[in-house]
């Protein structure tokens, strides 16, 4: 059985890398996206991602923006989304929740607990 692809957006390489490495030793395949304009290319191209994982504030589409296109277009709208941010402010958090992700979570987060999530909106 093929391990589930994870699609990682976030422009920040370090952390970029901190994912893909957490990701790897939970299971998964990954695909790297350092913005949102790269990001939903990757989406839309075959295999399409099982999952994105996406900060909020990446260059290009943000990830509210990005949501918001996966959301309207059908090849896409079916794929969970994590959002991750930085941004305390519950602004950040609701405006990308109305834009269509299924989860966020607060950086930083426990590398457990972001493959968890992941895991849990995989099982949906």
């Amino acid at each position: 059985m093929a391990q589930p692809l994870v699609l990682i957006v976030e422009d920040n390489p370090e952390t970029r890398h901190f994912y893909g490495e957490c990701f790897a030793r939970g299971g998964f395949s990954t695909k790297e996206a350092h913005n949102g304009h790269q990001a939903l290319a990757m989406a839309l191209a075959l295999p399409p991602p099982d999952v994105i994982v996406t900060d909020i504030a990446v260059p290009g589409l943000d990830g509210i923006e990005l949501c918001r296109r996966l959301r309207a277009d059908a090849r896409t709208r079916s794929i969970p989304v994590l959002a991750i941010t930085g941004y305390e402010d519950r602004q950040y958090p609701d405006r990308i929740l109305a834009a269509g992700a299924d989860q966020v979570l607060i950086k930083p987060c426990e590398p457990a607990v972001l493959v968890n999530e992941v895991r849990r909106l995989l099982s949906k």
